[in-house]
């Protein structure tokens, strides 16, 4: 990442973005009054939501408005046109993650590749996992003559896939504004159960003013359909003991959300980087736990610093997850998620590590997270 110092605040660039902003805002105002007549759920997808690299974990979710590398794709696709080149060589960036929870009884997994293919344009392909597995099957728990028989016990695992195919433009014509569009294909498997496809997009922009950086990234912006088939053979021995019914809509919606994001790069000496960053992560499906709600939108900041050392050795502290919680005496109080992370970066070569969950202050359980980038110089 090469950043230039700036004595100027130029308004006048970030005055062009502002169409943008009103366009996605009047769009998503209008999917809140349809989802207010809809049973539409909250959390739809939610595997999507869980963010790549553990750069981006390390420093609390914060990287809409730099975000640079092979990541870009999933975070903001308009970054992917900051991966830079070489002499007359464009770079291509393959990157990966991998990380468990549950005492690995649930695996998350990614793996990223970007290349440019013309001047100022990107392409960009993501493949992200999710999956819990031995999930035990105790339908066939007894036996003929009513005998617990253990040995009939049997598992499935609950995996969803992602698949982004993702496009990103520099546009001379407004102020070398970096656009990005991203086409997801989602295929979602509960065992024998039920499994489903989806298929959405995610836009973003990016622009650099001098050590500041501004983006914004709109998920699920035309709302994501995820069309549902049962196993009704397989269902309805279990729903026949517990009462309930097979469902009977096959479509489940993702609602859009809005990322405002901003950053700023300062340098001490030639050597030493200090980045600021935060993020504003906006819904429009009414009332969330988050540091501001109401019954129209939802806002969740995130934030984030990263200290780097001769662009080679990074340290990383973030926070996200700010919720309000109930103690047993019905008081509440607020709760916030930190994490910490470190990273190296030698010649095409970067490995980062976070740690999320510093100090198990949050309810949410603590997990290491490993990522991988590497770049290469092609023809």
């Amino acid at each position: 990442m090469i950043f230039y110092k700036s004595n100027y605040f130029n308004l006048h660039q970030l005055y062009v973005m502002r169409p943008l902003v009103i366009l996605i805002y009047s769009m998503l105002l209008h999917y809140y009054s349809f989802c207010q007549d809809d049973n539409t759920p909250k959390y739809s997808n939610e595997f999507l939501q869980i963010g790549v690299s553990a750069r981006s974990f390390a420093l609390g979710l914060s990287v809409v408005s730099h975000v640079n590398d092979v990541t870009a794709a999933y975070w903001n696709p308009a970054g992917l046109n900051s991966i830079a080149k070489s002499n007359k060589r464009n770079s291509m960036e393959i990157g990966a993650m991998h990380s468990g929870y549950f005492g690995g009884l649930s695996n998350y997994d990614y793996v990223g590749a970007a290349i440019g293919f013309r001047k100022d344009e990107k392409l960009g392909l993501s493949i992200i996992r999710f999956s819990v597995d031995l999930i035990p099957d105790t339908r066939f728990l007894f036996d003929a003559n009513g005998v617990i028989d253990y040995g009939q016990i049997r598992f499935f695992s609950s995996t969803d896939y992602a698949f982004l195919l993702s496009y990103a433009r520099k546009i001379k014509q407004l102020s070398d504004i970096s656009f990005g569009v991203s086409t997801k294909i989602i295929h979602r498997v509960a065992g024998d159960f039920a499994e489903s496809w989806g298929f959405g997009f995610d836009v973003g922009v990016q622009k650099k003013l001098g050590s500041w950086q501004f983006g914004i990234s709109a998920r699920d912006i035309f709302t994501t359909f995820n069309s549902w088939s049962f196993n009704e053979e397989a269902l309805s021995s279990i729903f026949s003991k517990t009462q309930n019914t097979i469902p009977v809509n096959s479509i489940e919606l993702t609602l859009p959300r809005v990322i405002f994001g901003i950053s700023k790069m300062y340098w001490i000496g030639r050597n030493l980087s200090i980045l600021g960053s935060l993020d504003i992560n906006t819904t429009f499906d009414g009332r969330r736990n988050t540091l501001i709600n109401t019954s129209v939108v939802s806002l969740d900041p995130y934030g984030g610093i990263e200290l780097g050392y001769h662009k080679v050795f990074f340290l990383r502290g973030g926070v996200n997850n700010l919720q309000q919680q109930i103690d047993f005496d019905r008081s509440t109080y607020w709760r916030v998620q930190p994490s910490a992370g470190v990273g190296l970066k030698i010649k095409e070569i970067e490995i980062d590590y976070a740690l999320t969950d510093v100090g198990n202050t949050s309810d949410a359980l603590f997990s290491h997270i490993f990522s991988l980038i590497i770049t290469f110089d092609v023809k």
